[in-house]
């Protein structure tokens, strides 16, 4: 049993949380190793995120898989994350359905190799039922690219006469996204040390709580997850209010 687990209160949950998993690279070269090394001793980190968040019944989790810059890393690393994609989905997919998770996919898909659409499109369909959590993996995703994305369809709607200008406002906005479905963001983790968003969620985020770890992802563990979910807790989250105005809701 964990204590850091313990110290959590069920009744402040976080309903969606994001992950930008960073550090493998460093991970590998640390032990002598190619970056691949360290992209392959990932899943354990992966699983451990998941199961944690199934564990204290945290609705949405979503992964930074693979960023829409990614694709300009070298040819080699590219096919191997892709290669390994395959591979997981092939070996978690019947323990995302055993847990009950439903797993969705965010991303500029088309450019995605054949296989790895293939994949994805059959567990996505294998847990569509599943009603205990959700899954999602941020896979070529860029946010800049989904926000410019979300502009010229409802450009092409007010165009169409579908939408008019003066029904425009952000609950419109998100509809428009890809994650019109799930909730906000409300916290935000990056391991590495690395203190940035890197084109992550950039709307979705914008009253998250960011924690920014200096631990690498294949070292990431529950109990990390968990002192994350504590910490968060301990915060006041305001929205632009002032804390006496909380305290007076």
């Amino acid at each position: 049993m964990s204590l850091i687990k313990d110290k959590i209160n069920s009744e402040n949950l976080p309903k969606h949380v994001a992950i930008i998993m960073d550090g493998n690279g460093r991970w590998a070269k640390s032990r002598g190793e190619e970056r691949t090394f360290g992209h392959k001793n990932a899943i354990n980190a992966v699983r451990n995120a998941i199961n944690a968040c199934n564990e204290i019944n945290i609705p949405y989790l979503t992964l930074y898989t693979f960023s829409s810059e990614n694709w300009s890393r070298p040819a080699e690393e590219v096919s191997t994350l892709m290669n390994l994609l395959v591979e997981t989905l092939l070996l978690e997919a019947e323990e995302i359905f055993s847990k009950g998770l439903r797993m969705h996919v965010i991303g500029n898909l088309d450019k995605l190799p054949a296989l790895v659409k293939d994949q994805l499109q059959r567990v996505v369909e294998l847990t569509k039922e599943n009603t205990k959590g959700n899954l999602v993996l941020a896979i070529s995703y860029g946010s800049q690219n989904e926000i410019l994305e979300a502009v010229k369809n409802i450009s092409s709607d007010v165009k169409e006469g579908k939408v008019a200008i003066e029904n425009i406002d952000e609950n419109l906005f998100e509809s428009y996204l890809y994650t019109k479905d799930f909730p906000p963001v409300d916290l935000l983790i990056r391991t590495s040390g690395e203190i940035r968003i890197s084109n992550f969620l950039l709307w979705q985020i914008a009253y998250a709580e960011l924690q920014f770890l200096n631990v690498l992802w294949p070292d990431f563990t529950k109990d990390i997850f968990f002192q994350c979910i504590v910490d968060y807790q301990n915060k006041e989250r305001r929205y632009g209010l002032t804390g006496e105005q909380i305290k007076g809701q």
